[in-house]
């Protein structure tokens, strides 16, 4: 019998402002808090996804051995499955949210890149034939 660790997948994030990017994941993408220690850490859930936002102050963020400093940003990112792209592009839109680009169409579906308040990548994805 798997357990919820063993089932849920984590990615870490690094972020500049751990609590303006709790209230932009669970008000906007739909995630609850699990923890959160403001301003070094949070961690919040979607599903089997445990995302961990890492801020300045946390032992992530700190310098590595030859003098490089993680950082927020890159191109590496989630991917969240939506039943209509365009009413969710629509939705963040007004919210505030920012794009990297239009709605992509491909052979498995649509799909649009918008980033957190750090500069962290979300894709958003509809797959192909829903609605």
């Amino acid at each position: 019998m798997s357990s919820t660790a063993e089932t849920t997948v984590s990615v870490r994030y690094l972020v500049d402002d751990v609590a303006a990017a709790v209230d932009f994941y669970t008000t906007h993408l739909g995630f609850t808090v699990d923890t959160a220690f403001p301003p070094a850490f949070a961690d919040v859930l979607r599903g089997n996804l445990r995302l961990l936002l890492s801020g300045p102050a946390s032992s992530a963020g700190r310098a590595m051995p030859d003098g490089r400093v993680p950082h927020a940003g890159g191109w590496n990112r989630i991917h969240l499955i939506v039943a209509d792209i365009d009413a969710e592009v629509g939705r963040l839109r007004s919210a505030g949210a920012v794009f990297r680009s239009g709605v992509v169409d491909g052979p498995g579906g649509r799909q649009i890149v918008l980033d957190d308040p750090a500069g962290n990548p979300i894709e958003l994805f509809q797959p192909a034939g829903r609605a």
